[in-house]
């Protein structure tokens, strides 16, 4: 299994942005976790609120520690709620079970990490991650 090089975390979260520039978006806070859920990288634009970084963390670390893209957490969510309060009490209420937190599959379909996008609406914070996923070569599960 590869990792996210920061190369190519550098290159997600500046596609991001742009994406969200170019769609007009609020600006955003974006970080970049290896499969480990460890920081590869992390970028809060000019503007963006200063608390985001715990939103993009929580956003990508629920993505990544669940195995389970955001939209997937959030359904979960509507339909076992205990479920996800579990997990999220399992992980010390890190989890933030929205759109916005993205696995990153490698050309195998391994996850490799995840991307946590916050900053505008949840699904434009997941369209601007996918782009920068997709930019560097790798797959997006949102």
């Amino acid at each position: 299994m590869a990792d996210i090089t920061l190369e190519q975390a550098k290159g997600i979260i500046r596609v991001a942005f742009e994406t969200g520039v170019a769609h007009g978006m609020n600006p955003l806070s974006v970080i970049v976790l290896d499969a480990g859920g460890h920081v590869r990288a992390f970028e809060r634009a000019d503007g963006a609120a200063p608390g985001r970084y715990e939103i993009a963390m929580g956003k990508a670390y629920g993505a990544v520690m669940l195995g389970m893209a955001g939209t997937a957490q959030m359904a979960r969510a509507e339909a076992q709620a205990y479920f996800i309060a579990a997990a999220n009490g399992a992980y010390g209420g890190r989890l933030i079970p929205v759109p916005g937190g993205i696995l990153v599959r490698d050309a195998d379909g391994a996850v490799i990490g995840a991307v946590g996008v916050t900053g505008d609406s949840s699904d434009n914070d997941a369209i601007a991650g996918k782009a920068g996923i997709e930019a560097v070569g790798l797959t997006a599960e949102i």
